[in-house]
């Protein structure tokens, strides 16, 4: 039987080797870049909203390590149907899920298949490649004009 780390490593590999909403939007109406220039992961984020704030569609293109991909894939998939503020406190929670202490508590209520990249704050290498589609999730809701980054 598998235990939940085992699970939450094979929800990883699967959104690495399949990534959900990787593709270009041309109809998007916020974009932005994003790169960590730690490890070279780099990626392009790809927002439509409509005229309530609520995601339409979103998707990602880029390269990067395993757990960048997945991050971004389930990232996307939790976005879609989300108001900008749902968004905003879905990156809050994530982030904070990300960076806090080893063996804290995860909300895995609010963050679902999310919670499977917790593991990465035993590696704090690692935290920059989960949370750098976030960051750049979060240059696309505010219209920045710059290139997120993990640094």
């Amino acid at each position: 039987m598998l235990g939940l780390e085992d699970l939450y490593q094979e929800i990883i590999v699967d959104h690495n080797r399949s990534p959900r909403n990787f593709r270009k939007m041309d109809d998007a109406n916020h974009q932005a870049e994003g790169y960590n220039p730690l490890c070279g992961d780099q990626l392009t984020l790809y927002l439509k909203l409509d005229q309530d704030e609520r995601i339409e569609d979103v998707s990602f293109q880029g390269s990067g390590c395993a757990i960048s991909v997945a991050s971004a894939s389930l990232m996307t998939q939790m976005l879609k149907g989300k108001t900008r503020k749902e968004a905003e406190k879905l990156f809050t929670e994530f982030t904070h899920m990300a960076t806090s202490e080893v063996g804290s508590e995860i909300d895995s209520d609010s963050l679902g298949k999310l919670a499977a990249l917790a593991g990465v704050r035993e590696f704090p290498a690692r935290v920059k490649c989960a949370t750098l589609c976030w960051h750049t999730l979060e240059t696309a809701l505010h219209d920045k004009d710059e290139v997120a980054r993990t640094e």
